[in-house]
């Protein structure tokens, strides 16, 4: 619904006219006007006589959702352009969007949704490790829209403490009715990374809130930079000074941006006017007609949108980038659903959020409209929104007044600091007239409680001035309860060979079970189905001599090609996940190159990245316990998935399937991207090359990975809290070669440091598309030898090197041209009497083959068993 027309009294003169106060604007970045952007009210609280009404959040005035969302941006790109100038820059502006906020403003029909498309995209790059902070209760939906521009993570404080959930912090605001807030992530670590900060609020009157805020959370995580983003700015030159001295105090920069900037200039004796004003209103002519009794009441329908599972409804709790397009991508279905229950001829449909509930009401408000126009026809449909507040302000129906009419009703949420009444304004005309034929009332089902039904409650008081209300109820997203306490990491050299810093490994210690079968053993249960591959080990190769001289010889030549990839991987992850970048290898052909990756980082650009080891088994999935502490002390959003190589993609496709599941488990927003050293099998995107050579340390098992067996997951030895298992060799220790691999290759980053650098632009812009080729390879290959099981094939150089090291091999296939690449597969080839079959233009350098008279039932393509001519 269009604001007042130009020739409607400012809806502040009401109040400036009583109590001599005067709106001064002293800065107008937009070209925009304090008394454009709010009017007056007057409050019921004794520390503040008058209350600024925003005409652009969408809180206490019934607003154009698309103008308090473009508004939201509109902030969100001032505060880029803060966030990426350098100190002392003058206060960005933005012109064009004045404008636009103006049109918006006077009604001119398109411009808010002009208004959006304009302040969507920040006008510059915003650094990295930004998080947004937004209050509670009238900025989260405008916290949740600058947020949107910068497409960071975002957070609002709250009133409703959760049993058990550990703050993040709290703080005070001073002058407000409603006074204590607290931060309540479910990850902690993303919003509590070293990164720029930017506080959201609707209105800085003296910038006491916004310092509290710094003041708690600095003394946890110190910042170089905040910056305080608010609609109006109404800082006196003291209280600018005093926030220029606590800058100064905590070593910190911090700055602020405004869509408008001045002064409520008030005589000295205005909190005793402006009690005796609410009292002669109250008892006098002005006051704000009672609700008809003989008027029908409306007709009250329950509405389920069928919320999606999982989905958030807001940043109580955080709010990441994969929550935004998953909210993004759920709003147009929900709407549609919305709109049938509004159903034709809606004419005036207000959306009524509640309390700190604003950003799925107002979304859903945005694009129920769009809806509703495009079944109606433009002109002929009307949502705004609005919310309910705790906020108690004095009603009065006259034209120049911001708050002319208030629905008074009991809490119904059961808030952590007691009951209290909720009001809801500007819902009727000045005369007590409905101004709406369908309110939709949007609450959480934390709301939805027997108060909000009772004679007395909201939905009953909504009835008494609307012809339709529609209730929504949204699921209030629950942090999960992680495990309590969390096992901590294994790191060397008490577990594994690696310095510790190298990697910390997210494992449980068997060490001393004995868990090792022998290969034939193992790969008779593990094909009949008896017995799964990750319950049991095999017994751990040693290399004789001849072998570990050609794994010598071989690391030797390849530690150039091998420090290029390394160099490569490592640089498309710092593009990606920026320098906060978390290193998650998959243990254990992983753990090196990890490691790799974290010596390269630190060399090259002398960042300290952290690096961990956890396990994932094909069949099972990646380690969920793993993964909590991850998010307990990282943002998952920074993490990346770490592998040596890709064969035909199983485990790729295993971390994203289970990245998913544990996703929504843990409310987690993980992405399942794998980095790996060489993508042989063109299933990832981040890859150092997709050559098929040799990575020595697949020659090899514990004694290049640390010492470290892999991984197991065994009912019997693991329970629910714990990380999944795995062993130290420690008496292998004579043969280690893990610090002796990572060093050869680390030696050579200085000498390829530069043609990485350069090469990298080219190859992020190359098209690296995964194709896959590498399964369907597999498959045609599993055809032609009769086997009917692709588990059975491992494509590449390192699959193969493990079919023959830990498995029963059948036949090796090679490619003739590969031949300098495969010494060490003939040599254990030949120790293991299998068969070496040169193929012509076979797709990887080497094929190897499980023997596969140990499957159940195994059959060739011709429906005869797959036994017959299969060598010993």
């Amino acid at each position: 619904m269009p604001n007042e027309p130009e020739t409607a009294p400012w809806t502040g003169a009401w109040v400036r006219d009583r109590l001599d106060l005067a709106l001064r604007t002293s800065a107008a970045p937009l070209g925009v006007q304090l008394d454009e952007l709010v009017g007056l009210a007057v409050r019921r609280n004794p520390r503040r006589a008058h209350l600024l009404v925003s005409l652009v959040l969408g809180k206490h005035v019934p607003t154009d959702p698309d103008l308090v969302h473009g508004t939201g941006l509109l902030l969100g790109r001032l505060a880029a352009a803060r966030l990426a100038a350098p100190a002392g820059a003058p206060h960005p502006e933005d012109l064009l969007g004045g404008e636009l906020l103006r049109q918006a403003l006077h009604g001119v029909r398109g411009s808010a949704a002009r208004l959006v498309e304009h302040a969507r995209t920040p006008p510059v790059a915003v650094p990295d490790g930004v998080v947004v902070l937004g209050y509670a209760e009238t900025a989260t939906a405008l916290g949740h829209a600058v947020a949107d521009a910068l497409d960071v993570p975002y957070l609002h404080s709250t009133r409703r403490a959760v049993p058990g959930m550990r703050e993040l912090g709290s703080f005070q605001e001073e002058h407000s009715h409603a006074t204590s807030h607290l931060l309540l992530p479910e990850h902690p670590a993303a919003f509590a990374r070293p990164g720029p900060l930017v506080l959201v609020d609707d209105e800085l009157s003296t910038g006491s809130t916004a310092l509290n805020t710094i003041r708690a959370l600095h003394r946890a995580t110190p910042r170089s930079h905040y910056v305080i983003a608010a609609l109006v700015d109404l800082r006196s030159g003291a209280d600018r000074e005093r926030m220029a001295r606590v800058a100064g105090e905590l070593g910190t920069r911090i700055e602020l941006v405004a869509l408008a900037a001045g002064a409520v200039d008030a005589p000295s004796d205005v909190l005793g006017r402006g009690a005796a004003l609410v009292h002669e209103t109250e008892s006098g002519p002005s006051a704000a007609p009672a609700v008809d009794a003989q008027r029908p009441r409306g007709q009250i329908t329950r509405v389920d949108l069928a919320w999606p599972s999982g989905l958030r409804e807001g940043g109580r709790h955080g709010f990441t980038r994969a929550d935004r397009v998953r909210f993004a991508a759920a709003l147009p279905v929900l709407a549609e659903t919305l709109a049938d229950a509004v159903g034709p001829g809606a004419g005036r449909v207000h959306v009524l959020g509640f309390e700190e509930l604003m950003q799925a009401p107002f979304r859903l408000a945005g694009e129920l409209g769009a809806v509703l126009a495009a079944r109606s026809g433009v002109g002929e449909v009307t949502v705004t929104c609005s919310s309910t507040t705790r906020s108690p302000v004095l009603p009065v129906p006259e034209a120049g007044y911001a708050i002319r009419s208030a629905l008074r009703f009991p809490a119904h949420d059961d808030p952590s600091d007691g009951p209290g009444p909720r009001f809801a304004y500007n819902l009727t005309s000045a005369a007590g007239e409905s101004r709406f034929e369908t309110v939709v009332l949007v609450v959480d089902d934390a709301g939805d409680t027997d108060e909000l039904w009772s004679a007395a409650g909201l939905v009953s008081r909504l009835a008494e001035v609307a012809p339709r209300v529609l209730v929504v109820t949204v699921p209030a997203h629950r942090p999960r309860a992680l495990p309590e306490p969390l096992p901590e990491p294994l790191r060397g050299p008490r577990f594994g060979s690696y310095r510790p810093d190298d990697v910390a490994w997210l494992l449980t210690d068997l060490s001393h079970v004995d868990l090792e079968a022998p290969t034939e053993e193992r790969e008779e249960a593990i094909q009949s189905g008896g017995a799964h591959y990750a319950e049991s080990l095999p017994v751990e190769f040693q290399p004789d001599a001849a072998y570990q001289a050609l794994f010598t010889a071989t690391l030797a030549s390849s530690a150039t090609r091998l420090a290029r990839a390394v160099g490569l991987v490592t640089e498309q992850v710092l593009a990606l996940r920026g320098p906060e970048a978390v290193l998650v290898s998959l243990a254990r052909a992983g753990t090196p190159v990890g490691v790799l990756m974290r010596r390269w980082a630190q060399q090259v650009h002398g960042l300290e990245l952290p690096h961990y080891a956890v396990s994932i088994v094909r069949g099972k999935g990646i380690d969920e316990v793993a993964l909590a502490y991850l998010a307990a002390h990282h943002d998952p959003a920074t993490v990346m998935f770490v592998d040596g190589w890709t064969g035909k993609g199983a485990i790729t496709r295993e971390l994203a399937a289970s990245v998913q599941a544990a996703n929504a488990a843990l409310g987690a927003d993980f992405a399942a991207d794998l980095a790996v050293l060489a993508d042989t099998g063109r299933c990832v995107e981040v890859f150092g090359t997709r050559e098929d050579y040799l990575i020595p340390s697949a020659c090899l098992n514990s004694t290049v990975s640390g010492l470290v067996s892999r991984t197991v997951l065994n009912d019997a030895l693991i329970g629910p809290g714990d990380f999944h298992g795995a062993k130290f060799y420690a008496d292998l220790a004579s043969s280690d070669v893990s610090a002796a691999f990572v060093e050869t290759v680390a030696a050579e980053f200085a000498s390829v440091r530069d043609e990485v650098l350069a090469s990298l632009p080219a190859h992020l812009a190359s098209d690296r598309t995964a194709t896959w080729s590498g399964w369907a390879a597999v498959e045609a290959v599993s055809r032609e030898y009769g086997i009917g099981d692709a588990n059975l094939v491992k494509p590449g150089v390192g699959e193969t090197t493990r079919v023959l090291l830990r498995r029963v091999p059948w036949k090796v296939l090679v490619r003739a041209d590969a031949a300098d690449e495969l010494g060490h597969i003939r040599l254990l080839a030949d120790q293991r009497g299998v068969e070496v079959v040169e193929v012509p233009d076979l797709p990887y350098s080497a094929i190897g083959l499980i023997h596969p008279r140990f499957t159940r039932g195994a059959t060739g393509t011709d429906g005869t068993a797959a036994t017959a001519g299969v060598g010993a």
